[in-house]
C-alpha cells in the first residue's frame, strides 16, 4: 500500500475487512461479504456495546440515520443517490460502502458533460474487432457492466453533470437489470448481459448543480435520496479534521505539531464565514467557496506542507490565515474584498477582546489579502 498514491478503501482497511468477515455471522443480503450490521459498523467506527475484541475506526463523520438508510436501500433494488453541496463526504461514504460491501469501491463512472452511453455500458478493442470480428472478448465492459456481472456495487459520481441521453440510459439499466448488446449475434445470451443479485448503483450529485442536467422523474424513481447536509456541529467537524490531518502526517511522514488553539481558530472562522454567507443578500455578497469540511481539510492541509516546508515545521496562526485567505479568494477582487470585511469586522475586535493566536491570524489575513491584490 505504500506505493500507491491513494489507496482505495479497499486496501487501505484491508485488515479491519478480512477480520470484520471472520467475525461476521449475521445473515449477509446476496453477495455482501459484509452483514448490514457490520457494514454500519465499519463505516461508523465501534463502540463498547458492541462487544468487539477489537476497536474498529470511525471514517465518516454523520448522522447514524445517512449511512443506515444507504444500506438498507442497497439491500434493496433501488439504486443510491447521494446528494449534498461539495465536499459533504458523499463521495467517501460510497467508497466505504462500495468498500464494505463489495470489495471494490473502484467499478467508477465520472459523469462529465462529455460521458456517453459507452462509458456506462461498454465500448470495443478495435484492433480485436479487425483482426476477429465482434465479439464477448473484443468488448470492453464499462464498470456498472463488470458491476453487474460480478453482482457487484457501481458508482456514477456527479450523476447530473452527465447529459439526458447518458441519464436514459442508466434508467434502462436500474429498470431491467440487463444491457443489450445488439451488434452480436441473437438467439443465444452472449448479446444480453443480466446483472446478478448484490447490483446495484450508487451516484452521487452535487446541489449546487441543480438546473445544469436535472435528472428526469424516470430516474428519481429508481432512487432512493439520502441528503448530506454541510456538518454544522463543531465537535463532529472538530473529530473530521483532526482525522485527515493525522491521516496527511502519516502519509508524509511529517512530525509537525498542530496546537489545538490553531484549529479552533479554522473551526470558528469558518463558522463566522458560514453565518455571513448565509446572512448575504446576494451571491455577489457571499464566497464561492460553499465553505464545507472538505474546503477546511484543504486549508489546514496546505498550511501544515507550507509550515512543514518552508516553516518552522510547526502550524503558525499567521500560516493557517494565509493558506485560508489563499483557499477561499477564488474571484477577484469579490472574494478578497468579503475576507477583508471579515478581517476588520470580525476577526479584529475578537483578537482585541481575545487575544490568543487572533491577533497573529488577523496580521496573516491582512498580509495574505494585500499580497493577492
Amino acid at each position: 500500500m505504500s506505493d500507491l498514491l491513494r489507496a482505495p478503501a479497499e486496501i487501505k482497511y484491508a485488515e479491519e475487512l478480512d477480520w470484520l468477515e471472520s467475525v461476521d455471522d449475521g445473515p449477509k443480503p446476496f453477495s455482501w461479504r459484509l452483514s448490514p450490521k457490520m457494514v454500519r459498523l465499519f463505516i461508523l467506527g465501534s463502540e463498547r456495546s458492541d462487544g468487539l475484541d477489537r476497536e474498529i475506526s470511525q471514517k465518516w463523520f454523520g448522522d447514524r440515520s445517512f449511512v443506515e438508510r444507504s444500506i438498507v436501500t442497497l439491500a434493496s433494488d433501488r439504486g443510491l443517490l447521494l446528494i449534498g453541496d461539495p465536499g459533504t463526504g458523499k463521495s467517501w461514504l460510497a467508497e466505504l460502502l462500495s468498500a464494505a460491501i463489495s470489495r471494490n469501491s473502484t467499478l467508477v463512472v465520472q459523469g462529465t458533460a462529455g460521458t456517453t452511453e459507452d462509458h456506462i455500458k461498454y465500448s470495443w478493442n478495435v484492433s480485436m474487432v479487425i483482426a476477429k470480428g465482434q465479439s464477448r472478448e473484443s468488448m470492453i465492459p464499462s464498470p456498472i457492466m463488470t458491476a453487474m456481472e460480478a453482482g457487484s456495487i457501481g458508482r456514477f459520481e456527479e450523476l447530473t453533470r452527465s447529459t439526458s441521453d447518458v441519464q436514459d440510459a442508466l434508467i434502462s439499466i436500474l429498470s431491467e437489470k440487463y444491457i443489450s448488446v445488439p451488434e452480436l449475434e441473437s438467439g443465444g445470451s452472449d448479446n444480453i448481459v443480466f446483472a446478478k443479485p448484490g447490483f446495484s448503483v450508487i451516484a452521487t450529485a452535487n446541489s449546487r448543480d441543480r438546473g445544469v442536467n436535472d435528472l428526469s422523474s424516470a430516474l428519481k424513481r429508481r432512487f432512493n435520496f439520502v441528503r448530506i447536509p454541510v456538518m454544522t456541529n463543531k465537535k463532529s467537524e472538530a473529530e473530521i479534521v483532526r482525522f485527515r490531518t493525522e491521516e496527511l502526517l502519516r502519509r508524509h511522514s511529517i512530525e509537525l505539531e498542530v496546537p489545538p488553539t490553531l484549529l479552533d481558530v479554522l473551526l470558528q472562522s469558518f463558522a463566522d464565514l458560514r453565518a455571513s454567507a448565509a446572512a448575504a443578500g446576494s451571491d455577489d455578497e457571499k464566497l464561492e467557496s460553499a465553505l464545507s469540511t472538505a474546503e477546511q481539510i484543504g486549508v489546514l492541509e496546505d498550511a501544515v506542507l507550507h509550515s512543514n516546508f518552508f516553516g518552522e515545521r510547526t502550524l503558525t496562526a499567521r500560516s493557517l490565515a494565509s493558506s485560508l485567505v489563499g483557499s477561499l479568494a477564488r474571484r477577484e477582487p469579490e472574494d478578497l474584498a468579503i475576507l477583508n470585511k471579515y478581517l476588520h469586522g470580525v476577526v479584529e475586535p475578537r483578537s482585541r477582546e481575545q487575544g490568543g493566536a487572533w491577533p497573529e491570524f488577523l496580521e496573516g489575513g491582512r498580509d495574505a489579502i494585500a499580497t493577492l491584490s
